[in-house]
């Protein structure tokens, strides 16, 4: 294995978690290429598997754990799915692309690509009918005159 296949795929997972969390990567031209290459080359499908795998990842944290069903044999097969596709991506779909970014900007290139392609599922995933309307049902439980009288102090 090269130093640079050994640096990216030692930090891959870890860059790739990074990526899709909110902290804001300082994009150059050769991570933006990347970025586009990532999202033009995901299918739906292809989001869909990464929404799935960020949250059986996250259905591990103590505080969801007891309400999220994700078995470890799903968990397994959307964690091979998903480096099925980061594999893809980054040596067929974008390798062009990746080559560039990692060769001028490092491995924060791949972070900022992955972000990107992570916001663009992220957006997807909320845009859904289903999912909207259960974030609207958060208005249900809030209190509308304590959010009014705090915010008339401020005017």
């Amino acid at each position: 294995m090269t130093p640079m296949a050994r640096s990216i795929m030692g930090r891959g997972p870890l860059l790739l978690l990074c990526a899709l969390g909110a902290g804001a990567a300082q994009a150059g031209p050769y991570s933006d290429e990347l970025g586009k290459c990532l999202i033009e080359s995901t299918t739906v499908d292809d989001k869909n598997a990464l929404v799935k795998w960020m949250f059986a990842t996250a259905a591990l944290h103590p505080a969801v754990r007891s309400i999220a069903s994700v078995t470890e044999a799903e968990r397994n097969q959307s964690s091979k799915n998903m480096a099925q596709l980061f594999e893809k991506l980054l040596t067929v779909s974008c390798r062009a692309q990746t080559r560039q970014a990692f060769k001028y900007e490092g491995a924060l290139a791949l972070q900022t690509g992955f972000q990107l392609l992570g916001q663009v599922a992220g957006r997807e995933l909320f845009s859904d009918p289903a999912v909207s309307a259960g974030l609207s049902d958060l208005s249900r439980h809030f209190d509308a005159q304590k959010l009014e009288q705090a915010l008339g102090s401020a005017q």
